[in-house]
């Protein structure tokens, strides 16, 4: 997996950079904060294109300083429990190798204990390194995981690797866009359909909001973020993507939305749910959920925030910022001090999100038509009434 952190996304850059450079027919521009856009290179362009975007950082440790060779400083950039630093194993990442540390507390120089109105933008840590590290400052520190593997089971296999979130994400929009690339260059109509990867998302859409303040968007995009959500039990992994109706922050584009959940029961040929007429042996085959997962924020909540049309499209994540048996650590009842695991997604999932993407891209409705079935419904039914 390819290490990545807030504000230091320049190996995944370098990756999408080859990625792009391997076919013809694509264009790329940065806005005036790093954001990526990729887009169709011989597809005019509209005032109201869809974009997929997603965020190319995640939940990790940069050095904020180099006290000896055998030792370091470790600022977290992201969104973690406390509970699983201690005594933690890391990967301090220099050049195209590692060297393998161990978190030995808070680096309070002080003597007070980080907070959020502290000077210091991120908590620190005390790292301790097997062998003489050679490491800078902003060089990049990730959790010591086991190799990436796909795990079989009855549904097709689930992925297990140090970052899902949001780079399963990127993956998933790479291929979709790469599909729409091809069926244009073979001549079929394909509309205005871009990527926007944003960084910094992990510490705060800080991305995301250069973006909108940029104006590098145009105002009338519809766009479709792509994000790992953590999985629950009403949203669980193998249910497949999920169209994210809102989150602890917001609800989104309502019409947008709408006409993401139309595009995704045109596949599967069936809603996300058994209708009250419907038995579950009757539901469709091609799975997709509708859920507001409101446990945490994504960008389309900013990209709503500015004025844009926005919605989201989600995996449903295992291990969540990789955190492992997060339930039980949240509730008080896990035993012992919690470890960090990989963070996982269902294979099926992943090509449920790129199917639904395809789709959104080829023919995403203006509206979802609910306007229609209710004057049908008006005009056919309202002798009820006289």
């Amino acid at each position: 997996m390819i290490p990545s952190a807030a504000g230091h996304e320049d190996r995944v850059i370098a990756w999408i950079e080859r990625w792009v450079s391997e076919r013809e027919g694509i264009s790329t521009r940065r806005d005036p904060h790093g954001n990526i856009e990729l887009s169709l290179a011989d597809v005019p362009e509209s005032d109201a294109p869809i974009y997929f975007t997603a965020h190319l950082d995640h939940p990790t440790f940069v050095v904020d300083e180099v006290p000896s060779d055998a030792s370091l400083v470790l600022a977290f950039r992201g969104g973690v429990m406390s509970d699983y630093f201690p005594q933690a194993r890391v990967r301090a990442h220099v050049g195209d190798s590692f060297v393998i540390g161990t978190i030995r507390g808070e680096h309070n120089p002080d003597g007070v204990e980080w907070s959020e109105t502290d000077g210091r933008p991120f908590k620190q840590y005390a790292c301790e390194c097997e062998s003489p590290h050679g490491a800078s400052v902003g060089d990049i520190a990730s959790w010591e995981l086991p190799a990436q593997e796909v795990v079989d089971d009855e549904f097709g296999g689930i992925i297990h690797t140090d970052a899902c979130d949001d780079l399963a994400a990127v993956a998933g929009a790479l291929s979709a866009f790469d599909e729409l690339r091809l069926a244009n260059r073979a001549g079929e109509d394909v509309g205005d359909v871009r990527i926007l990867f944003t960084l910094a998302e992990e510490i705060g859409f800080v991305g995301a909001i250069g973006a909108c303040k940029a104006g590098f968007m145009p105002k009338g995009s519809r766009i479709i973020a792509l994000e790992n959500s953590r999985a629950f039990p009403d949203a669980p992994i193998h249910g497949g993507p999920i169209v994210r109706v809102g989150d602890r922050v917001s609800v989104f584009s309502p019409e947008l939305t709408a006409a993401v959940a139309k595009v995704a029961e045109t596949i599967s040929g069936g809603p996300a749910t058994p209708r009250a007429s419907q038995k579950h042996s009757e539901m469709p085959e091609w799975k997709w959920q509708r859920k507001l997962m409101a446990g945490g924020a994504c960008e389309a909540s900013v990209f709503c925030a500015f004025g844009y049309t926005a919605t989201c499209v989600c995996l449903p994540l295992g291990n969540y910022h990789n955190m492992a048996n997060l339930s039980e650590v949240q509730a008080g009842t896990f035993e012992g001090t919690p470890r960090v695991g990989r963070e996982h997604v269902g294979i099926d999932d992943y090509h449920g999100m790129v199917d639904l993407l395809i789709a959104c891209g080829r023919d995403l409705p203006p509206t979802s038509g609910f306007m229609e079935r209710l004057d049908k419904l008006w005009d056919g039914r309202r002798f009820v009434l006289a």
